[in-house]
């Protein structure tokens, strides 16, 4: 289960940082203040949705993802690119030859992500055969959408579908596998998953469902994308893996939305991108509007993971390569679906805990003191100008409000109230 404290996979950089107030004012759970001209980074407020990475022009707004240095610690590296890899490199380049550059690159073992996608659409479908619970029931893929349930919609919790993502899934496999076939300790297997978004690296360290994540590190599509490209330039000399007839196009649609419902036979399902419209559909979802919905798929990113922050293709290209894919390897199914119901019915597929509401702490951990605060900031915000200018240092004036009142800002930072008390 989840550890305690806080851990987050960006940060700021403060050398860089020049207090522009644009990730202030586009992060969706107020986590950002500017304070001394730099941004400063709320812990106990950030989803790590990356809107603030995705925003940044000065390159202030670092990821936290494992850095190639770090797989030397490991013995038999394995490498779990995510599906939207593979939308990347342009429309002529198949799977199997991004695979097998991957192994050049120094993996022991390269693993197709998009076929566990489809494995746990089997999953998803037999959970729902079996649900009677209440509906709709949501996504679990994406980590952020789970923590943004769990902060803003602590009530929404329990219609989480308790089924682990793919990566998470495959790295359980494929340990076990490895640690049989060849012989090696799975305390030195390293599972990497190429990442599209720094958020992975949050589950990854502190996974909210189990006690420990069974991925290693998360390498950034960014970081691996220069030298992977230059290799697919060269004559083709590489081994070329024969994955062209296991490569799913069931899976592979995950990365763009509507992808995960898309090999679902149930029809009143929905998908969600970008995250102010999840935002607005879980506040249908609390409010009661979407109970004829059977399930909802979530994504922080817009366009589903093809628009991560740590991508390099223009979304729009690369969703048409995803969708050319889809089209050259089909909608076929590409796994044993009586193995997969079997690996469900032992649970393979399930978490080990379910998600717990983790909502945004009161203004005081005291009650009485809270309430004393919360009369406190709605006298203060009267008298501010509701001009949410951001002058201030906060993204607008009921937070700068709620701010004052924690004793956390003074309320000489607003600029009108100064310049008012300076002309009495």
């Amino acid at each position: 289960m989840a550890k305690s404290g806080f851990f987050h996979s960006i940060r700021i950089d403060r050398k860089k940082c020049i207090g522009c107030v644009r990730c202030m004012r586009d992060c969706p759970t107020k986590a950002i203040r500017v304070k001394n001209g730099k941004a400063v980074i709320n812990k106990e407020r950030c989803i790590d949705c990356g809107e603030c990475l995705r925003v940044c022009q000065h390159d202030a707004v670092v990821p936290l993802t494992t850095s190639s240095a770090d797989l030397n610690r490991f013995q038999f590296k394995v490498a779990l690119p995510s599906p939207v890899l593979y939308s990347q490199f342009g429309q002529h380049i198949m799977p199997n030859e991004i695979l097998s550059v991957l192994k050049e690159l120094g993996f022991d073992l390269v693993y197709d992500e998009a076929l566990v996608c489809e494995m746990t659409s089997r999953a998803i479908e037999k959970y729902l055969d079996e649900n009677k619970g209440p509906k709709p029931v949501i996504s679990s893929t994406c980590p952020v959408v789970v923590r943004l349930i769990q902060r803003l919609f602590p009530s929404l919790c329990n219609l989480i579908i308790p089924i682990e993502p793919p990566r998470e899934i495959a790295a359980k496999n494929l340990r076990m596998e490895i640690s049989n076939k060849y012989n090696v300790k799975q305390d030195d297997i390293g599972i990497i998953h190429i990442t599209p978004c720094a958020a992975k690296m949050v589950s990854i360290n502190r996974p909210e469902t189990m006690k420990k994540s069974h991925l290693d590190g998360a390498l950034s599509i960014q970081e691996i994308y220069n030298e992977v490209m230059m290799k697919l330039k060269k004559p083709k000399k590489h081994h070329i893996l024969d994955t062209q007839s296991r490569v799913s196009g069931i899976g592979i649609g995950w990365t763009i939305t509507g992808g995960e419902i898309r090999g679902l036979k149930y029809v009143h399902s929905v998908s969600v991108s970008g995250v102010y419209d999840t935002i607005r559909i879980l506040e249908d979802v609390e409010s009661g509007k979407l109970k004829n919905i059977e399930y909802l798929e979530c994504s922080i990113c817009p366009d589903g993971c093809i628009g991560g922050p740590l991508t390099v293709e223009n979304r729009f290209v690369a969703k048409s390569n995803v969708l050319r894919l889809i089209k050259t390897f089909g909608g076929k199914k590409r796994v044993d679906y009586h193995f997969v119901e079997k690996l469900y019915q032992q649970k393979f597929f399930s978490f080990e805990a379910s998600v717990k509401p983790k909502p945004f702490p009161p203004l005081d951990k005291n009650r009485e003191k809270a309430i004393k605060k919360m009369k406190l900031a709605e006298k203060i915000l009267k008298k501010l100008p509701a001009t949410d200018c951001g002058v201030c240092g906060a993204p607008d004036c009921r937070t700068f409000a709620e701010d004052v009142a924690r004793g956390e800002a003074k309320i000489n930072d607003c600029l009108f109230i100064k310049t008012d008390k300076g002309q009495k």
